[in-house]
């Protein structure tokens, strides 16, 4: 049984304006807090979105973050606190099932 794992989705600027590697910070710091498992960073998008009023277009990067349920209210206090957007995303997503091996070492992983 896996409900107690979950996805969690953000996206960060591909290149932030102060030259640091939100990604690279992000991924690094989720992990060694053991608030996540893995996060996978993906390649550069473009996202096309409304914000205020307008139509914006940003490249951003995708990170998938691995967790348990239990983990999720910290995940979301500690990105808060490092996210550089005003609003970041911030959706979870359910893990029906998958391999058993995997699964459990996504809660050993995650601090569980």
């Amino acid at each position: 049984m896996s409900s107690d794992l979950v996805l969690v989705l953000t996206t960060v600027p591909d290149r932030p304006a102060d030259g640091a590697a939100a990604h690279e910070t992000l991924a690094r710091v989720l992990v060694e807090e053991t608030l996540a498992a893995c996060v996978n960073v993906l390649p550069p998008m473009q996202s096309v979105y409304r914000w205020k009023g307008a139509v914006e277009r940003e490249s951003e990067r995708q990170l998938v973050i691995k967790t348990t349920a239990d983990r999720v209210p910290a995940l979301q206090a500690r990105l808060a606190q490092l996210h550089p957007y005003e609003l970041p995303e911030f959706l979870v997503v359910s893990i029906a099932g998958g391999s058993e091996a995997y699964l459990g070492w996504m809660r050993t992983a995650s601090g569980g």
